[in-house]
Parts: C-alpha cells; structure tokens; sequence
C-alpha cells in the first residue's frame, strides 16, 4: 500500500512537471562590443622574439628547472589555495543541499507514547482506563511540485556558484604563478644589483687605498682623499640596501611557497639561472587573439555571478504564484506494542496542500526587488572584469614595449660610459684631467648597469603580466571535472 501510494504521488508531481515553466529570465550572456586580436606587430619590430609558448604553462618557456620546482611547491603548499579549494567545497555542498529540494523528502517514524486522564474530566467513558497507551510505525513522504521554477532556479543559482568558486581558485591559482615569478625575477635582480654593488664597493675601495698612498706621498690634495672616502661610504650604502632588498624579497618567496613560519624567520631558497640568463629567453606569444580572454578565471567568475543573481531573479517572482506540497504516509498504530504489526492496525494517508500568497506587506515585491538589484550588480562587476581585461592586456603589451626600448637604450648607454671611464682613467694617468672625472665615470657606470638589470626585471614581469592577461596559466576544462 505504501509503495502504491507514493508511487502515484510522484506520479501525479511528474505529470504537474510537464506542463511547467520557470518563472523568470532566462540567462542571456551580455552583447559586448569587443576587438578581435590585439597588437602585437609593434614589439615584434623591436627585436621581440616570437614563439609558440605553452599559455596552460608559460613558465617552463623560461627554461629554469628551480622556478618549476618553485612553482610546483607553491601549488602544493600556499594557502590561498588551500583557502580557495575550501570555499569550493562549501560550494559544492550547499549546491547538493539546494539541488535536493527538488526531490521527494522520505522518513521513517516510531514512536511510543504514555499518558493518563483525569478521572473527573468527564472526559472517559464509563469503566474505562485513565491510562493509555500509542505506538507509531511509519513512513511519510512528501514532494513540493516545482510548477513556477523556483526549486529549479535555486539549483541554477547554487551551480552557477560552485563554477564561480571553480573559477575563483582558478584566478588564485594564475595569479599565484604570476606573482610567485615576478618575485623569483626579482630576487635574481637582486642578487645582481648585490653582486653589482659589492663589485663597485671593492673598486671604490682600492681607489680609496691608492689616494690615501698618494696623499701621504704628497701626489694628491685632501680633497681627492675625502672624495674617495665618500664614494667609499656611498658604496657601502648600497651594499647594506640591496642586502635588505634582497632579503625582503626572501621572506616573501617564502610566503608564497607556503613555508612555515621558522622557514620564513631564516629563507633558504635555491638559485637557477641568472637574470641575464632569464632574459635570454624572454619570448613574445605568437597567439593574441581576444578569444583568450574567454578562458581568464575573473571573467568567468564573473558571468557566473551573473548567471546565479539572474536566476535569484526568478526564484524570488516564483514566490507571487500557488506552490503545491503532496504528503503521503503509510504505517501502523496499536494500543498495544505487540499488535502493532498486525493487519488491522495498519493506517495511511494522501494529501495535497496549495499555498497562494495574498497579502504580505510587500515582502514578496522587495525580494524581487532586491534579486534585480543584485543582478544589476553582477552585471556592472562583469562589465568591469571584461573591461579590466582588455586593460591588462593593452597596459601588459604597453610595458612590455616600453620595456624594450629601455633595455636597448641602456644597452648602448652602457657600452659608450665604458668607453668613457677607459677614456677618463686614461686622462687621469696622464695628469689631464682630476680625480673627480674618474670617479663620476664610475658612478655613471654602476648606475646605469644597476638601471639595465632592473629593466631585465620589469620586461621579465610585463611578460609575465601579458601571459596572465591572456589567461594562461589556467584550464578552463578544469571546471568540468571537478
């Protein structure tokens, strides 16, 4: 009886089912006025090299096994990932909950009740006993037919949540790359502004031990000495400050790998190739089309908002028309616990309960409302991920050529001032000039190799910004599997 009975309750919720639709908009992605490619022709006149570079992972394009092991350890260990995988897994189980409202709720009951009448209630039949015994066992099932969509369209909204938290991880997890290599780069262009300043700390050095012969010997004024005395403090000074870049850079490193605190109290981070060596290998990618952008994680995350806040929409106008709950219950009753079983205690019980909302004081209205607004949120947050997108691409593009002709400017301003300290000590030896013109030469020198190998760094980065703004360094097709 039990089975015959719910079976035709669903029943009769599939055939309402059929003839049902969703209240509210259905999902309709924005018409947005977009390029088809950028360009790129412009860097590649420059002496930008070109290559077809694995976008899903870029960073091997850079041929330095330790940035691999680096990269690798930070997707095992850092905790924005961690954060970020979690807040998947609360998404994944409040679309399970959500998507289970749409399906018939099943319980089973026993219970066993005790109680006594007063005997002057007038409330017992004559010579009848004032204490009573009930035992239950049962099942009940109820079913909400879904007429106007609302339990379909609060499943629409959970999922779309759970690919916006898919997407999410996956912003986290480019981003992570990203910064992770910018900060590998920057810590090989200060080990090499170090080696720099301690090179041009020695020089200043051995030209302060040589005026300080010359002043005893009378070749030289006091003037020259206090010069090289203060080159030589100069120097020193940027010794102590690229020491202190260079272990800020460190602690950083650190974090990202997700290290524990005593790892990141004392760094200890291995060295692959040089920022030269890194350089060399910098490499323009040949695919620029805008149709990457459809794979960036934020853009997705985005539209995915949009798609959940608009079926809000719809869910909140359901809540306007009638909803229908069947309730079916089959099961036994006795006064007596061993009767319970028995064929003449059996009970069940068909039920249909419609709902219409009347008045409510405008609750309903400001739920619609309030989903609309929100939907308009999503859909100016979406606009301004697409139109930060397109940005990060124009902005990485631009960096990246400024950064070229930077690098090849200093490249001949290097070469003419070593030329022009050879030019300088030479006229030095030979009394033609002062000690002045020596030590400026030098310092022009140092300061524009310093300069060059900070550009190596923010040309190292612009590119790794143009990988990430294209959106590599993520799988869309993750989303399907997990």
């Amino acid at each position: 009886m039990l089975r015959s009975t719910f079976t035709m309750s669903i029943l009769a919720a599939s055939l309402a089912l059929a003839g049902c639709s969703s209240v509210g908009p259905d999902y309709q992605r924005p018409n947005l006025e977009t390029p088809g490619s950028f360009n790129a022709a412009p860097l590649a006149s420059q002496g930008n090299a070109a290559s077809a570079v694995d976008l899903l992972a870029w960073w091997r394009s850079f041929q330095d096994p330790v940035l691999n092991s680096l990269l690798d350890e930070a997707n095992a260990n850092n905790q924005d990932l961690a954060l970020a995988a979690a807040r998947i897994q609360e998404a994944r189980a409040t679309a399970t909950g959500t998507n289970s409202n749409r399906y018939p709720v099943l319980d089973a009951t026993l219970s066993g009740t005790k109680n006594r009448t007063s005997e002057n209630a007038g409330k017992l039949g004559l010579g009848a006993n004032p204490v009573a015994k009930d035992f239950q066992l049962g099942l009940n099932a109820s079913y909400e037919v879904d007429f106007w969509g609302k339990l379909s369209r609060a499943d629409e909204a959970a999922k779309a949540r759970l690919l916006a938290q898919q997407a999410n991880r996956g912003l986290v997890q480019s981003t992570l790359y990203a910064s992770l290599t910018q900060s590998y780069f920057a810590l090989r262009a200060y080990d090499a502004q170090l080696e720099l300043a301690q090179s041009s700390l020695g020089t200043r050095q051995e030209n302060l031990r040589l005026q300080q012969k010359r002043y005893a010997a009378g070749s030289v004024g006091e003037l020259d000495l206090h010069v090289a005395e203060s080159e030589t403090a100069a120097a020193e000074i940027t010794v102590a400050q690229a020491r202190q870049a260079l272990a800020n850079a460190e602690s950083a490193l650190t974090v990202l790998l997700g290290r524990s605190p005593t790892a990141i109290a004392n760094p200890d981070l291995l060295r692959g190739s040089s920022i030269g060596a890194l350089y060399q290998q910098l490499n323009l990618p040949t695919d620029l089309s805008s149709d990457l952008l459809n794979r960036r994680p934020d853009i997705i995350a985005a539209e995915q908002a949009l798609v959940a806040a608009n079926a809000d929409v719809g869910q909140a106008k359901a809540l306007y028309f009638p909803s229908v709950k069947l309730t079916t219950g089959i099961g036994y009753e006795s006064r007596v616990f061993r009767d319970l079983l028995d064929p003449a205690s059996l009970l069940w019980n068909v039920g249909a309960n419609l709902v219409q909302p009347i008045f409510r004081a405008g609750a309903i209205g400001a739920l619609v409302s309030g989903a609309e607004a929100r939907k308009d949120q999503a859909m100016a947050q979406y606009l301004q991920a697409v139109q930060g997108a397109f940005r990060d691409v124009h902005d990485a593009l631009n960096n990246v050529s400024a950064n070229q002709q930077v690098y090849l400017a200093g490249n001949r301003r290097v070469t003419a001032l070593k030329d022009s300290l050879r030019l300088a000590e030479l006229r030095y030896k030979n009394g033609y000039s002062s000690y002045l013109e020596v030590l400026n030469a030098q310092r022009d020198l140092q300061q524009t190799e310093a300069a060059l190998v900070e550009t190596q760094r923010a040309h190292l980065s612009a590119l790794v910004s143009l990988y990430k703004a294209v959106g590599g360094g993520w799988d869309k097709s993750s989303l399907a599997s997990k």
